[in-house]
């Protein structure tokens, strides 16, 4: 039994287009073709049982084309393998009544991206969201460290990320990337904190020609082992970020890490499936 918690999908109408200009502007290559049926495809083949659905808000005018499809997606996809986290941008003053209204839709969290919505992480309208997502129990993914669509641009910092968890302390916040995508060295400063990790590409793939997003590096499998266990393999989830990785890739990668069963089985599936409240089948 596997979750896969950060992965991305787009309308099927322009993951095409939304996929192919990604990759061309990070230089990255992608796994699957951004759709639904192209990540399930992806999930059969790597036996991975959930996957989570990470959409971001770019706009504040998609928040609600896009939070309509993530209640669609999980009301269609119940008990069959996705599930959807909505999206909010921090410019959205409204953002009280859409977290309520996606609380009320039973979407399970939210997805923030410091960068590609172009705001500082320890931004009191990131906080503002967070802590009515913590009013309301909802889970918070957010992007942490660098990204190779937006080179040197610092605003998902570890330390901004240390700020905001400290001024809003939300156990069910996730920051992805290990803390700190490229930044290991900096992300290590805030594991061990009462908040979740994802695995999401800190074992590679990075990018394919032109050098990497910044002078860091991937994680080795040791490195990883011992940022899982400096954090607490209770409070660490896999992700793959598809369709930037394959799936499989990703599971070999960590399973190859030297992390016991124990500790896979709570990274894999358990703690996972204690946020959304899943039971094994």
């Amino acid at each position: 039994m596997v979750i896969d918690f950060h992965t991305h999908t787009f309308p099927d109408a322009i993951a095409a287009r939304a996929v192919s200009g990604m990759a061309s502007g990070a230089d990255i290559k992608n796994y699957s073709d951004g759709t639904a049926a192209g990540l399930k495809a992806v999930m059969d083949r790597a036996g991975v049982t959930c996957a989570v659905l990470a959409p971001v808000a770019t706009k504040p005018g998609q928040t609600g084309g896009i939070n309509r499809l993530a209640a669609e997606t999980d009301r269609k996809f119940s008990g069959r393998g996705l599930v959807s986290l909505g999206g909010i941008h921090p410019d959205n003053d409204d953002y009280a009544e859409i977290l309520g209204a996606l609380r009320r839709e039973g979407v399970p969290g939210i997805k923030l991206h410091p960068l590609f919505q172009g705001v500082p992480a320890d931004d009191i309208r990131f906080k503002r969201i967070v802590e009515r997502a913590a009013e309301l129990d909802m889970t918070v993914l957010i992007h942490a460290g660098d990204d190779p669509n937006f080179p040197g641009l610092d605003l998902a910092s570890p330390a901004r990320l240390g700020r905001l968890l400290r001024d809003v302390p939300w156990r069910k916040t996730i920051l992805a990337h290990m803390g700190g995508f490229a930044r290991w060295d900096e992300a290590r400063e805030l594991w061990g904190g009462d908040f979740y990790l994802d695995t999401a590409v800190a074992l590679g793939p990075w990018r394919r020609s032109g050098g990497s997003p910044s002078e860091g590096r991937p994680m080795t499998g040791p490195e990883l082992a011992a940022a899982v266990r400096a954090h607490g393999a209770d409070r660490v989830l896999f992700g793959s970020d598809s369709p930037w990785s394959d799936e499989a890739e990703a599971l070999s990668a960590l399973r190859g890490s030297g992390l016991t069963e124990e500790e896979l089985r709570k990274i894999l599936w358990d703690n996972g499936a204690a946020l959304l409240g899943l039971e094994e089948t």
